[in-house]
């Protein structure tokens, strides 16, 4: 993977993927929201409101996904120096971010009818919480700084830090005596939600994730041009100063 921190080689792949992943995004997203309100049954405890499933639990799951891309690498970044480390955690950021926060609003709105409260401090939504508010302190940290190389050196140890809230995000309905209910699609005695429902809630999950890729490339080479630009400004600065200065 050596080779794909060079920028223009990034770019050059980048290109080639961005079309198929935006393609199967638009895709999977049809199929998946087809399936998730049209195919689907109605749950026999829950009624309709068991839809709201169908995008609370994909936000989730990539809440989590999103932040373990970032901090794998904030960590080529810090270990390696690799130089696209920085600029995928900072591009990742934002859209980790907002499939958290989905997350804790689609939860939200689930929760009313089914716990009769809009919020509680459940293990499992305060542990999201904080996955949401660590997202917002590493895009805080990419721009607290007059110097980038030290706020991205900020972020990504903030990044590497949160990694130890994933596994109490996950194992948080095991730990600890929550109303939210335990894993019913990754186990290890395989899922047990029936298979009408496991169907649309995968391709959910792929359309998100097809998603997450289309949008990351889009942030990346608009960085890695934003990069270049301020390069060539620096360079061009640099050649009039002499000259203004006889």
């Amino acid at each position: 993977m050596h080779r794909f921190a060079n920028p223009n080689r990034f770019m050059r792949l980048a290109g080639a993927v961005l079309p198929w992943s935006a393609g199967l995004t638009g895709l999977l997203l049809v199929a998946g929201l087809y399936l998730s309100f049209f195919v689907s049954p109605a749950d026999y405890q829950q009624g309709e409101t068991v839809r709201m499933m169908y995008i609370h639990v994909p936000s989730a799951w990539m809440g989590l996904l999103v932040y373990g891309v970032m901090a794998a690498a904030s960590a080529t970044a810090l270990i390696w120096k690799h130089p696209l480390g920085d600029i995928i955690a900072k591009s990742a950021a934002p859209i980790g971010a907002c499939f958290t926060f989905l997350a804790l609003v689609t939860g939200s709105l689930w929760g009313k009818p089914m716990w009769g409260a809009w919020w509680v401090w459940d293990a499992r939504l305060t542990s999201m919480l904080i996955l949401f508010f660590l997202y917002l302190g590493h895009i805080a940290l990419n721009h607290a700084f007059d110097d980038p190389v030290r706020g991205a050196r900020a972020a990504a140890v903030l990044a590497l830090v949160g990694v130890v809230n994933l596994p109490i995000i996950k194992f948080s309905v095991d730990w600890w005596n929550t109303l939210h209910q335990p894993s019913s699609v990754l186990r290890l005695d395989g899922p047990a939600i029936h298979p009408s429902m496991l169907a649309p809630l995968i391709v959910m999950a792929l359309a998100f994730t097809a998603y997450f890729v289309s949008v990351l490339i889009i942030r990346i080479r608009g960085e890695l041009l934003d990069r270049r630009l301020r390069v060539m400004q620096a360079n061009r600065a640099r050649q009039w100063q002499p000259e203004a200065a006889l």
